[in-house]
């Protein structure tokens, strides 16, 4: 195996290589491949792992919950006292301060944004009236929140991710100067594309912001909280409660999902905060809603008891996705780094792995990719408005494929990576 970077070979040495890898990749294009890993969505045998679930409500169960309610009928608007409960566990927080909603914690956010924009936050006047609205877009992030933003014709301003989390002293002018800047979009644990998980100096200096804004909201998106991936997990400083050390529990909202625990289509969603919060967020509730799904609610509980329900199921995940990130990692060591042309993460959860190419790159790798037969994430995905200032960033999601598909597709996407870098640099004259 070649062991010198692209940059220090000889041209003579670069064309060949380049012939080598045209015919490799020719190859590949006549296998027919049809290799997906474009979204992180559990594999088959993960869905499997919730099924027992499907059987645990039947013609002759009790369908009451703990404090009587029906929940084949109308009512309880927030959740189950005990889903609240089960939720407060997994966040960190009070159950009196969770509200239970759908399967879709996406949805949860979107009409978070939405109250901020049409009801308004802290007594303040409702976003949509009060001119230009900025919310700050940690990148690479997370192309759902990007799409909301623009959804609600929110300007998005970017700010780079350190190892620690999002880049807080720019993050700190932002808030604390500018009074249109209303929220901030966090993935704070295995955050999507990383996998970075916020240190808790991160944390901390989120608890101490001084909004310039009255209104200004955290949207703090606990999505893989318990989404480990390693024997080594990463461990997450809880940010209500430094919130309320610093006078400061109004400014997040917090989400969280079993979307990944069970069935991402039909789990439960859960969002949080203080109860300013929560009471603008329940006037909008009211109105929108006679109740929430509390069938599915009483099978999760059933299903998982509690956390140390969920943590032995998430141990069952984590020894399905191992494997999977493995090859990605191997193959990325293997085939990519002894030519220096690429850079990844190496999170110890959640879903994703984030790779760099050669600036300028990332769009022809995943056309190279699409071509020969593997879908990828569109390049850009991980900036907002689809907008990768560097042409750099590629999502990875290995979660879908078998374990033989996502080999498959690696091989070709390792391919393609050192095809566009050889064709870069042939057209720099390097």
């Amino acid at each position: 195996m070649n062991t010198e970077t692209y940059e220090s070979m000889p041209k003579t040495a670069l064309e060949q290589e380049k012939a080598a890898l045209q015919a490799k990749y020719n190859a590949y294009k006549a296998q027919g491949l049809n290799l997906n890993m474009s979204r992180g969505k559990p594999g088959p045998e993960q869905l499997e792992l919730s099924m027992p679930m499907m059987d645990i409500l039947n013609s002759k169960s009790d369908y009451n919950a703990q404090e009587g309610d029906d929940c084949r009928n109308y009512g309880v608007v927030d959740g189950l006292p005990e889903m609240r409960q089960f939720f407060g566990q997994l966040l960190g927080v009070d159950a009196e301060d969770v509200i239970v909603g759908g399967n879709s914690s996406l949805n949860m956010m979107f009409d978070a944004v939405s109250s901020g924009m049409y009801s308004g936050f802290n007594g303040c006047k409702p976003w949509a009236q009060q001119g230009t609205v900025k919310f700050i877009c940690p990148c690479p992030g997370y192309d759902r929140h990007f799409g909301v933003t623009e959804f609600f014709g929110i300007e998005m301003v970017v700010v780079p991710m350190t190892e620690h989390g999002p880049c807080m002293d720019a993050v700190e002018q932002l808030v604390n100067t500018d009074p249109a800047v209303k929220g901030i979009w966090c993935v704070p644990k295995y955050s999507n594309p990383q996998g970075i998980t916020y240190s808790d100096e991160t944390v901390r200096r989120f608890a101490a912001l001084k909004p310039a804004a009255k209104d200004f909201k955290i949207f703090w998106d606990n999505a893989y909280c318990v989404h480990n991936i390693t024997d080594t997990p990463d461990t997450l400083l809880n940010l209500m409660e430094e919130c309320k050390k610093c006078g400061s529990e109004d400014l997040p909202i917090l989400f969280t999902s079993t979307s990944k625990i069970t069935f991402p289509g039909a789990g439960v969603a859960a969002m949080a905060g203080s109860k300013n919060t929560l009471a603008n967020i329940r006037k909008r509730l009211f109105f929108q809603t006679i109740g929430p799904d509390k069938i599915n609610q009483l099978r999760h509980l059933r299903f998982l008891k509690d956390l140390d329900g969920v943590d032995a199921l998430m141990q069952r995940h984590k020894e399905l996705l191992q494997p999977k990130f493995n090859i990605v990692l191997d193959t990325l060591q293997q085939q990519l780094a002894p030519v220096g042309v690429a850079t990844w993460s190496n999170p110890h959860g959640g879903y994703f792995i984030s790779v760099n190419v050669m600036e300028g790159c990332a769009k022809h790798v995943v056309e190279l990719c699409r071509d020969a037969g593997v879908t990828l994430t569109d390049a850009g995905a991980t900036y907002p408005y689809g907008k990768d200032p560097k042409d750099a960033n590629i999502r990875i999601a290995p979660s879908y494929p078998s374990v033989q598909e996502l080999q498959e597709a690696m091989n070709v996407f390792c391919v393609a990576v050192k095809l566009a870098a050889l064709e870069r640099l042939s057209a720099s004259n390097i």
